[in-house]
C-alpha cells in the first residue's frame, strides 16, 4: 500500500513538473517571438525587360571595335549629356548597331512589300541603315543641346545665390555646395555639375583644375566665362562677390540682347508662313466668291453672244 502511494506521488510530481516545464517553454518561445524583429519578405528578383535590353545592348557594344580617336569624344559627349555611367559608351555603340540593323530590316520589309526594283530596294535599305546609324548620335546631340540650354537659363540665378553666399562669409567651395543644394529642384543640371566639382575638390584636385573640368564637362560658353572669372579672382585675390555680381549682370544683359535678336528675326521668319499659308487662304476667302459670281454670270453671257 505504501509502495502504491509512493508511485502515485512520484507520477504526479513527474507529470506536474513536465507540464510546468512545457508551459514555461511556451511562454519563453512567445516572448522571443515578440522581441524578435519582424521578418522581411524578400521578393523574388525578376529582371525587367529594360534591364535585359540594356545588358544585351551592352554585350553587343562590347564586341564592336571602338576607335581610340573617337572614344574620348564619345565619352565627352555622353558626359555633356548628363550620362556618367562607365559602361555608357558600350551601350551607345550597341544601341547604334541594333538601330542600324532594325532600320535596315524595316526598309527591306517595306521594299519587298511595295515591290520596288532592285536599285530602289538597295538604295532604300542603305538609307534605312544610315538613318539607324545616325539616329542615336542625333538623339545624343539633342540631349546635349537641351542640357546646355537648361544650364544657360539657370546660370544667372545660380550666380545671384553665389553672391549672397559669398557676402554672408562662405568660401567658394562651400558656396558651390550650398548653391547645389538650393538649386536641386529648380535647376538640377547646375546642381549636378557643382556637386561633381565639389567631389573633385574633396578628392584632392586643385580648385583651378576642378573649375576647368566643370567648363569642359558642360561645354557652355557662359559657364566657361564664369570659370575664367573665378580662376582670375582666385589668382589675383580680388573680390569674389563683386566679380560674381558683375558677371551676373553681364549674363543678364547678354540674355536680353539674345532675346531682342530673336525678336528682330521674327518678322523675317514670318514672311514664308504668311506667304505660303495665310495669303492663299485669304485669297480663297476674299477673291473666291467674286470669281464664282463672275464664272456663273459671265460665262452664260459669253455663250449667248
Amino acid at each position: 500500500m505504501v509502495g502504491m502511494l509512493t508511485l502515485a506521488v512520484f507520477l504526479l510530481v513527474t507529470v506536474g513538473t513536465a507540464a510546468l516545464g512545457m508551459q514555461l517553454d511556451g511562454l519563453r518561445a512567445r516572448a522571443l517571438e515578440r522581441l524578435a524583429p519582424e521578418p522581411r519578405l524578400v521578393p523574388k528578383q525578376v529582371d525587367s525587360p529594360a534591364l535585359i535590353w540594356r545588358e544585351l545592348v551592352s554585350a553587343i557594344g562590347a564586341y564592336l571595335p571602338a576607335s581610340s580617336k573617337d572614344l574620348p569624344r564619345l565619352k565627352r559627349r555622353l558626359v555633356r549629356a548628363g550620362i556618367r555611367n562607365p559602361v555608357a559608351p558600350r551601350i551607345f555603340q550597341g544601341a547604334r548597331a541594333v538601330a542600324t540593323v532594325v532600320f535596315g530590316l524595316v526598309a527591306t520589309a517595306i521594299a519587298v512589300r511595295s515591290g520596288a526594283g532592285t536599285s530602289n530596294a538597295v538604295l532604300g535599305v542603305a538609307s534605312g541603315a544610315a538613318i539607324g546609324y545616325i539616329a542615336p548620335m542625333q538623339y545624343l546631340l539633342w540631349r546635349i543641346a537641351k542640357r546646355q540650354h537648361s544650364i544657360e537659363r539657370g546660370l544667372p540665378n545660380a550666380l545671384d545665390l553665389m553672391v549672397i553666399c559669398v557676402e554672408s562669409g562662405l568660401g567658394i567651395d562651400q558656396t558651390t555646395l550650398q548653391v547645389a543644394k538650393e538649386l536641386r529642384l529648380a535647376h538640377p543640371e547646375i546642381a549636378d555639375e557643382f556637386t561633381v566639382m565639389n567631389l573633385e575638390l574633396r578628392a584632392g584636385s586643385r580648385r583651378a583644375e576642378a573649375l576647368h573640368n566643370l567648363a569642359d564637362r558642360t561645354g557652355v560658353e557662359d559657364l566657361k566665362k564664369l570659370v575664367a572669372v573665378l580662376v582670375q579672382t582666385d589668382r589675383f585675390g580680388t573680390s569674389i562677390a563683386q566679380s560674381l555680381r558683375g558677371h551676373a549682370e553681364y549674363l543678364r544683359s547678354m540674355a536680353r540682347q539674345r532675346a531682342e535678336e530673336r525678336a528682330s528675326k521674327l518678322a523675317v521668319k514670318l514672311v514664308f508662313p504668311i506667304f505660303f499659308c495665310v495669303l492663299p487662304s485669304l485669297f480663297a476667302v476674299t477673291v473666291g466668291p467674286v470669281l464664282t459670281h463672275l464664272i456663273r454670270d459671265l460665262f452664260p453671257l459669253i455663250e449667248n453672244m
